[in-house]
């Protein structure tokens, strides 16, 4: 009798990168969306080095056996949720980072987290643009498998934009080098946007090089206040039209109000609220003006630092403040910018429809909202009543020629929905790639390719 996977992978690797303990394998099974049920893996890989990640995929391809890549867990898509008798290849460990000041970037493995490459660019007056809410916990390997994008990505560009290389390992083991060190570079086809976003179904990244700036200047925050989430998606078009900010966020009043419970700051009463922020004293201001000629019912410019992140920093709650209401599928659709306050009212009606709380945040200024559709899971009806909120608010954001995820990744929760938004052909065409570089389909089967 041949040997199992498990067999030829204990022969192959240390013991202590190969887990088979079920009750340590069971907090590798899930990430945070957790209406995502995950399966029950054969075993868990910690690798430490491009070796470990090669080795454990050429065993797995031999024998047929399902890979899910998983980084810090922090995905809330369910993208890296286990299937049942897969291997979870766990990159946390892989945390090595080189910073080059003069050539202006780091080489990183995939289990730093954003944070802490934040961190080491400062050490050298540097920075690291991409900033997803959950930067303290979210790992750059998650950052690139989903292409994540953040608050300043209205001005600074989302992951995709900081990539100059990446190191990525395919199905059957072997190591690619893509990209490298240079700002400029057209040798070919550029391969590294195939993976960066591929949600490890084509390949494992192992290493990336990142381009990073300078640090920014000192940023003026905006806060504008009004009635509805309607006018505030108006003041949204009137000041990108005007303006470029560094960041543009929106939250509504459900949103406001969960956060005023954890961290009240007197926003009682808000029915929407617009943050923003933007190194020019002129932009600043001009925005300010917006708001009032779009109905805020108040507006005011701070140049203090320490308000500006404790603004900021209440926006970045939103998520974790409205899960303490209930179970939430965290919507992540985009728009076109003059199509935010139909989507906004859109959102409003599929609520009342279905009877479903959706509380509303997002990136205002690229038009990536996240309405969270929030149920109480021991009610069976309010579930039901969920998931069809969920799919109706992207259906209402693809008539509107947007897309049903602008950042989180589409992972397990809206497969089903990609097929709609991409159409036939280019399905199709997503699935050769697949197919070409991974032919046994063993790399996060069963999500969206």
């Amino acid at each position: 009798m041949p040997p199992s996977v498990l067999d030829v992978l204990a022969a192959e690797l240390d013991p202590d990168v190969l887990v088979t303990n079920p009750d340590v394998m069971d907090s590798f099974r899930r990430d945070r969306a957790m209406t995502v049920e995950p399966g029950h893996p054969l075993a868990v890989v910690r690798a430490r080095d491009t070796a470990d990640v090669s080795a454990t995929l050429r065993i797995a391809n031999d024998h047929g056996t399902p890979v899910v890549t998983r980084g810090a867990g922090s995905g809330l898509s369910g993208g890296s949720a286990a299937i049942d008798d897969c291997i979870t290849l766990s990159t946390s460990a892989m945390r090595a980072i080189d910073v080059d000041p003069a050539s202006m970037l780091a080489v990183v493995q995939p289990g730093l987290l954003n944070a802490e490459v934040k961190s080491a660019a400062a050490e050298h007056g540097l920075w690291y643009p991409p900033d997803p809410s959950s930067f303290e916990i979210c790992s750059i390997g998650g950052n690139l498998a989903t292409n994540a994008g953040g608050l300043c990505c209205v001005r600074y560009g989302v992951t995709t934009d900081y990539v100059l290389g990446l190191e990525v390992v395919i199905a059957d083991g072997t190591v690619l080098r893509l990209g490298g060190r240079t700002i400029k570079d057209v040798a070919g086809l550029d391969l590294k946007r195939l993976f960066v976003g591929s949600e490890g179904t084509l390949g494992v990244i192992t290493e990336a090089t990142l381009r990073l700036r300078p640090q920014p200047a000192p940023v003026s925050t905006i806060v504008g206040t009004f009635e509805d989430t309607t006018a505030a998606g108006e003041a949204v078009t009137r000041i990108m039209s005007a303006v470029r900010p560094s960041a543009l966020e929106l939250m509504d009043h459900a949103a406001v109000a969960a956060v005023e419970a954890v961290k009240p700051m007197g926003l009682d009463g808000v029915g929407a609220l617009l943050l923003a922020q933007t190194d020019s004293a002129a932009d600043a201001a001009t925005i300010a003006d917006e708001c009032i000629r779009a109905g805020a019912t108040y507006s005011a410019v701070s140049d203090d630092p320490d308000e500006g992140e404790m603004l900021m920093a209440a926006r970045r709650m939103a998520i974790p403040c409205i899960e303490r209401l209930g179970t939430v599928l965290i919507e992540d659709v985009g728009v076109p910018l003059p199509q935010i306050p139909t989507l906004l009212e859109s959102v409003r009606e599929v609520a009342a429809r279905n009877d479903t709380a959706i509380p509303v945040i997002g990136h205002a200024g690229d038009g990536n909202f996240h309405p969270l559709v929030t149920f109480d899971p021991r009610d069976d009806d309010a579930r039901q009543r969920a998931n069809v909120a969920f799919g109706e608010v992207m259906s209402v954001a693809l008539a509107l020629g947007g897309t049903v995820t602008g950042e989180h990744g589409v992972g397990s929760l809206k497969a089903r929905h990609l097929d709609e938004q991409l159409g036939p052909a280019v399905t199709a065409v997503s699935r050769s790639i697949k197919a070409a570089l991974d032919p046994k389909g063993i790399l996060n089967p069963g999500k969206w390719l």
